[in-house]
């Protein structure tokens, strides 16, 4: 791992590494105990069988899983990946299902009024109940079903599927100073206390741009290391088998998942080059966690307790927990989907995991 400080120098930060010492709790490896907080670790189990799917519905690829002040798990699924004879079973594209679950409702698609997105990628419900859509396809795509369409919106509906607000519009990115459009934005979390939505823009753009989440007002953006983000287009998509050693390029690559802690830090998942950077809400960068030698920063998810203790990050065999304060890894929470696509945690500590072509899971928190 390499640390970067607020300067750009690197930070020689010794990270606690993950073994196997003795018994796991269903797949979660302890850390040595080198100090009282490696004493408390969280551990997990899977939760086999969940949801219950309507029996007469088809999912397609789970592409992400929000959470709702009841701890409902909303999914968003790719109705375009069903198999072509099974399209007329497809569940609409979004879909609930309650802690036991049980559906709850299911909406979305396209209608009057918005674009929905032509490759559905994330989605968030905030604070208020809101729910975030955002899309990621590229034009030269080859995939069944999907037209050359460039997915540059993010779109906002109520908990019952009304429409609210579309910020950008598709086939209209004019690039990274763009601040009407995005460009495949891949994730979207609102900050409470300013009520700002924060995009992960993502696969086209490479950058963290920021609006007013009632108005869609534009309020400032960033890039990699807080730099100004420069233009790279990468449709076709261009995937790193590897990264070299160091702190990583001064440009994001895939800017995957976004979130938010409580205490006003912002961590974003830069895919392709394996780090996770920190920032201020302002965009001033604070630090990075970097793993060259393993699939890293595929996702983000915070602990619910107060202090948002852990930071959880798809990468290697599973779900990688990081100290959120000292960004130290502490475990790794091995899965039966991998690393996963994109992750939430609900109030009471559990992890979901939506992992588009392998599936999805909920891991249920079981103690520390």
């Amino acid at each position: 791992m390499v640390a970067m400080s607020t300067t750009g120098q690197p930070l020689l930060r010794s990270l606690t590494l993950t073994v196997a010492i003795g018994a796991t709790v269903a797949g979660c490896q302890p850390a040595p105990e080198t100090d009282d907080r490696a004493h408390s670790i969280p551990t997990f189990r899977t939760d086999p069988g969940w949801p219950n799917v309507p029996t007469q519905w088809r999912l397609g690829e789970v592409s992400s899983i929000a959470i709702d002040a009841q701890d409902n798990a909303w999914f968003l699924h790719r109705p375009y990946s069903i198999p072509a004879e099974e399209a007329d079973l497809s569940a609409p594209p979004v879909l609930g299902f309650n802690l036991d679950g049980n559906f709850v409702d299911a909406w979305g698609g396209p209608g009057d009024g918005y674009e929905w997105p032509e490759r559905e990628h994330g989605l968030q419900i905030d604070h208020e109940g809101f729910f975030w859509v955002t899309g990621n396809n590229c034009p030269a795509t080859t995939e069944r079903g999907l037209g050359p369409v460039s997915d540059d919106q993010v779109l906002k509906f109520t908990a019952d599927g009304e429409f609210v607000l579309q910020i950008g519009r598709a086939n209209s990115s004019s690039g990274n100073a763009d601040t009407l459009n995005l460009n495949e934005p891949a994730d979207a979390v609102v900050y409470p206390p300013t009520n700002e939505l924060f995009v992960a823009d993502g696969y086209g753009n490479h950058r963290v741009a920021v609006y007013d989440a009632d108005t869609g007002a534009f309020k400032r953006l960033w890039g990699a290391f807080g730099n100004m983000p420069e233009d790279d287009a990468n449709c076709p998509r261009v995937f790193r088998e590897a990264v070299p050693d160091g702190p990583g390029p001064p440009q994001f690559s895939i800017v995957h998942a976004i979130r938010i802690s409580n205490d006003g830090l912002v961590y974003v998942a830069d895919r392709e080059n394996r780090r996770v950077q920190v920032f201020t809400i302002d965009g001033k960068y604070v630090d990075q966690i970097v793993h060259h030698d393993a699939p890293f920063a595929r996702n983000l998810a915070l602990s619910p307790d107060a202090d948002q203790r852990f930071l959880y990050v798809g990468g290697g065999a599973g779900i990688m927990v990081f100290d959120r304060t000292s960004l130290d890894l502490l475990t790794t929470v091995e899965t039966t989907v991998g690393t996963g696509h994109l992750i939430q945690t609900d109030s009471q500590g559990n992890i979901y995991i939506a992992a588009t072509g392998l599936g999805y899971e909920r891991l249920i928190f079981t103690g520390m």
